[in-house]
């Protein structure tokens, strides 16, 4: 029986920087990942995830995002390959939508840059965007997007830095709580103790603990490559990040970057709830989706398709996270419910995992996090 302070189940965006805050503060460490590290499989994969801080979402997350860029930075300072590019992030729809008016809301009172422009002028700075001239964008400059897979990458070699142990491709099977107040953790090769565990496993999370099977839903999600027309009007210096409401539903996407394409999805896509181990690949149905929008509003980024990819949510019932320690287990500590819109926050999470994990509190505030809320 191998001993550690904190295990880690799930190396993906948060478990690596879980792994990687806890081995910095000098816990011995053990991450255990039934797949690759990284790997395509779960919802920490498909080369890009948007960044912004005027979160329509809720106006607490943004000082979370603050830290989060800052400790992106520091991540970015030790890693070879570029980890956050920075585009403007545009938030757009119909004056009075949900998203707009949320964006507008965390924007205004944490004094965030921005502008607002209408869809024309939005055409005319940016002449890949083609939305409705009477939409309404919120722009944010500091917005962009994270190198998804080199971000794991850089959180479990910082971990390795300060001496944790990683083990992909074994998965766990079990675990308990231990009589002196600690865990035990049974994969196929091995039992571990140790004094704490942090759950980071995303769209198994349930199946570890059962009691998240109506709080973190996994959820299909299908994203699409198209190759622009007008290259030049898709990349990276021309082209800002996008998250869009129209009548068709709430789209997000990037310019090109590392494989040909501009990437568009759909939030929520079909509203598929699914089994994580059983995901259909992407169909002719979910292309046409894709297309269609890009056609509509983007239409010189829509030509030949160039791939198609499956990822997931894990939704909890209010599409905020969940963040804490278990009521009757305090040494289990549970990261879960992302909802689609958690890794640009993995950064601060990790940080927050590990506060709980050695202190049982967080410096954070998340307070919006809590199971009990359930």
């Amino acid at each position: 029986m191998t001993e550690y302070d904190t295990i880690v189940v799930g190396v993906g965006g948060m478990g690596s920087a879980t792994a990687a805050h806890l081995a910095e503060r000098g816990q011995d460490v053990l991450g255990l990942e039934r797949y690759d590290v990284p790997h395509s499989m779960g919802s920490s994969h498909g080369l890009t995830r948007i960044i912004r801080k005027a979160y329509y979402e809720h106006p607490d997350y943004v000082p979370l995002l603050e830290r989060a860029y800052e400790l992106w930075d520091e991540l970015d300072a030790t890693h070879s390959t570029q980890l956050l590019h920075k585009t403007e992030c545009v938030v757009a729809g119909p004056e009075g939508s949900e998203k707009v008016a949320g964006a507008r809301k965390s924007a205004e009172e944490h004094g965030l840059e921005h502008e607002l422009l209408s869809g024309a002028e939005l055409g005319e700075r940016y002449p890949g965007y083609d939305l409705p001239d009477e939409f309404v964008a919120v722009v944010e400059p500091d917005g962009g997007f994270l190198h998804v897979e080199q971000c794991v990458v850089a959180h479990v070699n910082a971990a390795h830095r300060h001496g944790a142990e990683i083990h992909a491709r074994e998965g766990v099977l079990d675990w308990e709580p231990t009589a002196d107040g600690g865990v035990r953790v049974e994969t196929a090769e091995d039992s571990y103790t140790a004094e704490a565990m942090v759950v980071a496993a995303g769209a198994w999370a349930a199946n570890l603990l059962p009691m998240l099977e109506t709080e973190a839903v996994p959820e299909r999600q299908v994203l699409g490559w198209f190759q622009p027309e007008h290259p030049e009007r898709f990349r990276p210096d021309s082209f800002p990040v996008f998250i869009v409401e129209c009548e068709e539903g709430y789209f997000y996407g990037f310019p090109e970057y590392g494989v040909p394409g501009y990437k568009v999805g759909k939030y929520n896509h079909f509203h598929e709830e699914v089994d994580p181990d059983d995901v259909a690949a992407p169909t002719p149905g979910d292309e046409r989706v894709l297309r269609d929008f890009t056609e509509r509003y983007f239409p010189d980024a829509a030509g030949p398709t160039m791939r198609l990819e499956t990822c997931m949510f894990t939704n909890s019932p209010d599409e905020h996270f969940i963040i804490d320690t278990l009521p009757d287990y305090p040494q289990v500590v549970v990261g879960a419910g992302f909802s689609g819109h958690g890794f640009k926050l993995s950064s601060v999470v990790g940080e927050i995992l590990a506060d709980l994990a050695i202190d049982g509190e967080s410096r954070h505030d998340i307070e919006l996090f809590s199971l009990d809320r359930f």
